[in-house]
């Protein structure tokens, strides 16, 4: 289990305040955010410091530090621009937090297009959150809740929050609710670790003391895959991350590149007991279901689709390793990439349209995304060290990597379309091979 993992349940307290300003108005009309567009206009917004309702002032440092989290959360989406509370035209004691007491104009013209107000307050160490979007050109509350928790609960509120936001302005649920696994050498060897999608609170996940590789997250994030040397060799382990149980596939030979099945308790890899390095598909327990690739040059690194009903690999079988697609229903094996000689790692697009995968030329790795008929490819990093095994977020807004740009190697973030590239965290040792989860469901 990961140290202090803990999905203990925000309680939403049932009452929602506002989702829609009024019957009728549809989605539709709040579409402020086009997540297609590669020239994404960053949407003002405000976010002032939360008022404390409680009978004291007790904990009133968290009205500045809940509002900074929020901040710090929408801001790393890349969809906002975060005004400067500086600009504020209303001190932070006399700011109303809800309708029909605010004074819209006093935020439109400072530029703000979106306002968040907050409130908090604090009785037998249980937290009350209220939480309210609005559109200050239009005047509306486009949605408001009411979190209930304890204080430690804090920050999943916040995130709770952040995802009903996104969702609103974009269709999707975003990214707050995930993970990132990684591996790292902070320990001395390489073992895996995950942390939350902005970098937060890592931990350690294996204990190996052996080179351990390649973090595969199940589709409901319960079960983990990797590949350890632990046995002096290349197994694969798959263990459940609640629960002490697992399984080892320790079979003649490479056992490794895990990928699951979405939505299944299954998943491909990369076995070599036959001679051949090729791909079979496994049960959760690690039994063999059945063979998947066939051909004499090596097969691995597997990347389902969204649906399951295909899957990207990469293979020699040409030659030199370039990404292929089988279509698991037909048998029917088409190439994906030819531009260049060295073509690795996809990584299938959570919107099923893309994938994204690392390119070799000139002697340097980078980043590449390609649309899953052969075209439109399109390099996201240049000029700045190696680049390589990308993995996308939930929402397929954003996209890890490991670089080492900065020498070391390092995990890093960017949008889908190569902008807004930065360090993710900073850990003793080199950090490589992420792997973004799906979205975690609250219990």
């Amino acid at each position: 289990m990961i140290a202090g993992y803990k999905r203990k349940a925000v309680c939403l307290t049932g009452v929602l305040i506002l989702f829609y300003l009024m019957s009728g108005v549809g989605r539709a009309d709040y579409t402020y955010i086009n997540i297609s567009n590669p020239f994404l206009r960053k949407v003002p917004i405000a976010i002032p410091v939360f008022k404390n309702l409680s009978e004291n002032s007790v904990d009133a440092r968290m009205a500045r530090q809940a509002a900074d989290m929020l901040s710090d959360a929408l801001e790393f989406t890349g969809y906002f621009k975060v005004l400067d509370r500086g600009a504020f035209l209303i001190k932070p004691g006399l700011m109303a937090i809800k309708m029909p007491e605010i004074n819209f104009k006093n935020w439109t013209a400072i530029g703000s297009e979106l306002l968040i107000t907050g409130a908090y307050s604090i009785h037998d160490n249980q937290l009350e959150i209220e939480l309210r979007l609005f559109d200050t050109f239009k005047e509306k509350l486009l949605v408001g809740k009411r979190y209930k928790g304890g204080k430690n609960d804090r920050r999943k509120m916040i995130h709770r929050f952040c995802g009903e936001v996104i969702f609103l302005l974009t269709g999707k649920h975003g990214l707050f609710n995930s993970k990132i696994a990684f591996v790292s050498t902070g320990s001395g060897n390489k073992e895996i670790y995950a942390c939350e999608f902005d970098g937060y609170h890592p931990e350690q996940i294996t204990r190996t003391k052996h080179i351990t590789l390649s973090p595969a997250w199940s589709s409901d994030n319960k079960w983990i895959a990797y590949t350890s040397f632990l046995n002096g060799k290349p197994d694969l382990f798959i263990r459940n991350l609640r629960q002490k149980r697992g399984s080892i596939v320790a079979r003649k030979g490479i056992n490794a590149t895990p990928a699951w099945v979405p939505g299944k308790f299954s998943l491909a890899a990369t076995l070599s007991f036959s001679g051949d390095q090729e791909i079979y598909l496994l049960t959760g327990s690690g039994k063999i279901i059945k063979r998947l690739t066939y051909s004499r040059g090596i097969d691995v690194s597997p990347s389902f689709s969204p649906d399951g009903k295909q899957m990207a690999f990469v293979s020699q079988r040409g030659g030199t390793p370039q990404i292929y697609i089988k279509h698991l229903q037909t048998g029917q094996v088409t190439r994906l990439t030819f531009e260049g000689r060295y073509n690795t790692q996809p990584s299938w697009s959570p919107a099923g349209d893309k994938i994204a995968y690392s390119a070799m030329e000139d002697g340097h790795v980078n980043i590449r995304v390609i649309n899953t008929d052969g075209r439109g490819v399109m390099q996201l990093t240049r000029d700045a060290g190696n680049n390589e095994c990308p993995t996308w977020s939930p929402d397929a807004s954003m996209i890890a990597f490991s670089s080492t740009r900065e020498g070391l190697s390092r995990i890093y973030v960017m949008t889908a379309y190569g902008t807004e590239q930065r360090r993710l965290l900073t850990l003793p040792g080199e950090q490589s091979n992420p792997q973004w989860s799906s979205i975690i469901a609250n219990n």
